[in-house]
C-alpha cells in the first residue's frame, strides 16, 4: 500500500477539523459554508483525509453524505485528536508566558517611534517600554526585567549579544559663563586640566571622562553624579564639566548650559543588546522587527 494511503501515515490536524464539522453539519454545503471554503475544495480534504487513513469515512449520494461505519469509529477519536492538540498548545503558550515584549531604554534615549511600529505589527501582543539607568543594562536583562535595552555603551555584556545601531560625536557640557561657551567646537587639549563629572561605573566612568587622556595623563577627578539632575546641576554650577552624546540628554530648556562639539575623541556607539541565550520564537520575532526598523525609526 501507498505510504500515504498507510493507516500509520501523519493525519493533518486541518482535514481532521474537516471530517469533524462535516459530520456535525451532515451536508457538504452547509459545512464548506462554516469552514468558508469551497464546497469541491472540502470534498478533495476529506478525499485526502481517506486516502490517509485508507478508510472510506462517508457515503456520498445525492440526497447527501453519511458517515460508514469507519467514519462512526473515527468521529469521537477525531473531536478527542483535535481537543488534545488544543491543550497541547494552551499548556505551552502558558509555560512560555503570555506574548509580551518590554524594550527597556537609557537616559535621554526614546524608543516612541520603535515601539509604535511593534504594536502596529503585532496588534495582538502586548508591548512595555521600561527606562533603567546606565548601570542596570545587564541585570535588567538577565533577570528577565526587560527582553531588550536601547542604550549607549560601555555597559557589562556579559551573556548579552549587542547590535551597533548608529554612532554619535560627543560633546562637551560647560555652563554658559565658562570661558569656552562661545567656541564652536573644541579639542582635548582646550579642556585637559578641568575635571569632568565622575560616575559609578569604572567602564562608563572611564569613557565619558576619557581617563586616562589620549597623552596617557589621568583625567583629573570631579565630583560623583549619580542621576542626570545631579549632573546638569554641578555643570550649571560652574562645579565640573562633562561630556554627553550629541543627541543625549543636553538640557536643552536650560538656558544656564550649553554644549560644544569635541574634534578628535571616538564617538559613542548606541546599541540594541538583548540576552545571548533568549531562543523564544516571539522574542526574536520582536528582535527582528526592531533591527530592520531601527535605523530608520530610533530619535
Amino acid at each position: 500500500m501507498p505510504e500515504e494511503s498507510s493507516p500509520s501515515a501523519d493525519l493533518d490536524l486541518r482535514l481532521v477539523r474537516y471530517f469533524t464539522v462535516l459530520a456535525e453539519h451532515g451536508s457538504f454545503h452547509r459545512a464548506a459554508d462554516a469552514l468558508h471554503v469551497a464546497q469541491p475544495s472540502l470534498s478533495r480534504q476529506i478525499q485526502r483525509l481517506e486516502q490517509r487513513m485508507g478508510v472510506r469515512l462517508l457515503d456520498r449520494s445525492k440526497q447527501g453524505s453519511r458517515l460508514t461505519e469507519a467514519g462512526r469509529i473515527f468521529l469521537p477519536e477525531a473531536q478527542a485528536l483535535l481537543r488534545s492538540a488544543q491543550q497541547a498548545l494552551a499548556t505551552t503558550r502558558a509555560a512560555v508566558g503570555p506574548d509580551e515584549f518590554t524594550l527597556g531604554h537609557v537616559g535621554g534615549l526614546t524608543v516612541t517611534a520603535m515601539v509604535r511600529d511593534l504594536r502596529k505589527r503585532r496588534p495582538d501582543a502586548q508591548v512595555h517600554t521600561r527606562h533603567l539607568n546606565f548601570d542596570q543594562v545587564n541585570a535588567a536583562l538577565l533577570d528577565h526585567q526587560v527582553d531588550a535595552v536601547l542604550a549607549r555603551e560601555p555597559f557589562l555584556t556579559d551573556q548579552l549579544d549587542v547590535t551597533v545601531l548608529y554612532e554619535e560625536p560627543r560633546v562637551l557640557m560647560v555652563p554658559t559663563v565658562h570661558r569656552l561657551a562661545c567656541r564652536t567646537s573644541v579639542t582635548v587639549d582646550d579642556f585637559a586640566d578641568e575635571a569632568l563629572i565622575r560616575y559609578n561605573d569604572a567602564a562608563y566612568d572611564a569613557f565619558w571622562r576619557l581617563d586616562p587622556r589620549p597623552d596617557g595623563r589621568p583625567a583629573p577627578e570631579g565630583p560623583l553624579a549619580l542621576t542626570t539632575a545631579d549632573k546638569l546641576e554641578l555643570v550649571a554650577g560652574s562645579q565640573a564639566l562633562a561630556l554627553a552624546p550629541a543627541g543625549g540628554d543636553r538640557a536643552p530648556s536650560r538656558p544656564d548650559i550649553t554644549t560644544i562639539p569635541v574634534e578628535g575623541i571616538e564617538p559613542c556607539r548606541v546599541v540594541l543588546a538583548t540576552r545571548a541565550k533568549d531562543r523564544r520564537p516571539h522574542v526574536r520575532g520582536f528582535l527582528a522587527m526592531l533591527r530592520v526598523g531601527s535605523s530608520r525609526q530610533v530619535t
